[in-house]
């Protein structure tokens, strides 16, 4: 990917744009590719437009170039034109009246057509050309490529690989549109952003974070009628009746469709493993009225049997990472460890599945786990609820630039949830070849466009009934979707040291149990 390209000099707009047009015009000017899915009538093009005004208007010296804009028919680009040129008088830049002139295109057989296009040349030497929606418009061109209402056009990815060779010589490109479906190219490219197989930068605004941020007060200002929240409550209110069933669509930038299952079967049973063993503890409820050191002992002893000779078989030479779902009284506790292989492989070793255990020894066996883990070098903790203890406490052991606890709120799902759809796609994740941890995966469905576990808890039946399974949540799919995210973090160098396994048990009793090393810093085992 070519370098970013540098902003130029501009103006103070500051005061005119609302907060998310600031956001847009910034982005635009600090990334090679921006993406910015929206809500209908925001003002996004009144935002572009600017941006497009301080680019064209430039100096080649402070980073100008050409702005060539691609709508999908001739009433967008006037309205663009339109909005440039008011843009230009009012930043004073020297500018021309709007041009009108005959674009020349030749269709595939060789017949010449001429297609109606718009300019605005500026004293830099530079232009706004209002370009037909194909692909050879842009052949022979450089500049700043807007992209307008994308999931509109006849052959967007076309369009996008002819815009990104205008990249290769400092160009830059702006997507933007609403959604005209799940199945959509443009919905398509969204996803492949937020599942980290595109590079490009994301924005997103809807018709109430607009709002939010002011689109009703600027609303009311250009009528000449005072705001007031009742006011701005009834035409919200208004907006959304007109809209009616497609208000989700077009004002909640969620695409049409997108409901059902979010991973198909036949997917999730392809990248199953009999070789992960699934490690299961469950306590019994007078467990918790137990004295302290019994529980204590009790439950590393279950990590000697049963963690311990897993880790030992572990490549000490390999990143580590942990994901954990944090349940304790109707869901699971889930961590799932993974180590990064030679060929970036997310490898799972084995899981473990804590159900009715009391927090303190969800402690412990996540630091016994922690402490032994080869390179550990990330941590992503379920913070929701009561998990924000264990997070705090695994932070403060082995610091906040290895531990980060994960607030799953839906802004979180929508972002993060398709990396974990993109490893099952690309082979690159694998999970135990067990029914229930099977089942957790399909529980992941789309709600409004969003991926996400429902909230409804699953018994298995018949002969898949596992009788210390009991309940589940998909909790070891959220625990998947954490340790994914953890290893699509950069977490920095490592601070860990290694000790030998053969001089653990030279530690004192209560060092050893809580993994440190003489001089009170925390280790990593592997030998």
């Amino acid at each position: 990917m070519p370098p970013k390209s540098k902003p130029a000099a501009t103006p103070d707009i500051e005061g005119v744009l609302l907060p998310y047009q600031r956001d847009l015009v910034r982005a635009v000017s600090q990334h090679s590719v921006t993406v910015y899915e929206k809500s209908r009538r925001i003002g996004a093009t009144w935002g572009v437009g600017a941006q497009a005004v301080l680019t064209a208007g430039a100096k080649r010296e402070d980073h100008g170039m050409d702005v060539l804009y691609i709508g999908y028919n001739l009433d967008m680009a006037r309205e663009f034109v339109d909005v440039c040129a008011m843009w230009a008088r009012s930043l004073g830049m020297a500018a021309g009246e709007i041009g009108e002139f005959l674009f020349q295109d030749q269709e595939e057989k060789g017949v010449e057509r001429h297609i109606a296009a718009f300019r605005i040349k500026f004293a830099s030497g530079f232009e706004i050309l209002a370009l037909a929606s194909r692909p050879r418009s842009l052949r022979g061109r450089q500049g700043f490529v807007i992209i307008d209402e994308a999931a509109f056009h006849d052959d967007l990815q076309e369009l996008l690989k002819a815009a990104l060779a205008l990249l290769i010589w400092g160009g830059r490109i702006l997507v933007v549109s609403t959604h005209d479906g799940a199945e959509n190219p443009f919905a398509e490219l969204v996803n492949d952003i937020r599942a980290g197989r595109k590079p490009y930068h994301l924005l997103r605004t809807s018709f109430d974070e607009a709002c939010d941020q002011g689109l009703y007060r600027r609303v009311a200002l250009k009528l000449g009628i005072p705001w007031t929240a009742a006011g701005e409550a009834a035409w919200k209110a208004e907006i959304r009746a007109f809209y009616g069933d497609s208000a989700t669509e077009e004002l909640d930038v969620v695409p049409r469709a997108g409901s059902g299952r979010y991973l198909p079967l036949h997917l999730i049973e392809a990248r199953t493993s009999r070789d992960i063993p699934v490690l299961r503890y469950t306590c019994a409820d007078a467990f918790v009225h137990q004295p302290d050191h019994i529980r204590t002992k009790e439950t590393l002893a279950w990590c000697e049997d049963n963690i311990r000779p897993l880790l030992d078989g572990l490549n000490p030479l390999l990143r580590s990472l942990v994901g954990m779902d944090f349940g304790r009284i109707a869901d699971l506790s889930v961590m799932w460890p993974i180590q990064i292989m030679p060929d970036l492989m997310r490898k799972t070793p084995f899981t473990i599945e804590l159900r009715n255990v009391p927090f303190e020894q969800q402690r412990e066996i996540l630091f016994y786990l922690g402490d032994r883990l080869p390179r550990l070098s990330g941590m992503a903790l379920d913070r929701t609820g009561n998990g924000a203890w264990l997070a705090e406490v695994t932070m403060q052991r082995y610091g906040a630039h290895r531990v980060e606890g994960v607030h799953l709120t839906e802004a979180w799902y929508r972002d993060h949830m398709p990396k974990l759809k993109a490893a099952f796609e690309d082979a690159s994740f694998d999970i135990p070849a067990n029914a229930q941890v099977v089942e957790d995966f399909r529980a992941i469905e789309l709600l409004n466009g969003v991926a996400r576990v429902m909230v409804r808890r699953n018994t298995a039946k018949g002969e898949d009934r596992d009788p210390n399974a009991g309940q589940r949540h998909g909790d070891a799919a959220i625990a998947a979707a954490l340790v994914i995210y953890a290893a699509s973090r950069d977490w920095g160098s490592l601070t860990n040291f290694p000790i030998p396994r053969r001089d653990i048990m030279a530690l004192p009793d209560d060092n050893s149990i809580l993994g440190m090393s003489p001089h009170g810093a925390v280790a990593t085992y592997f030998g």
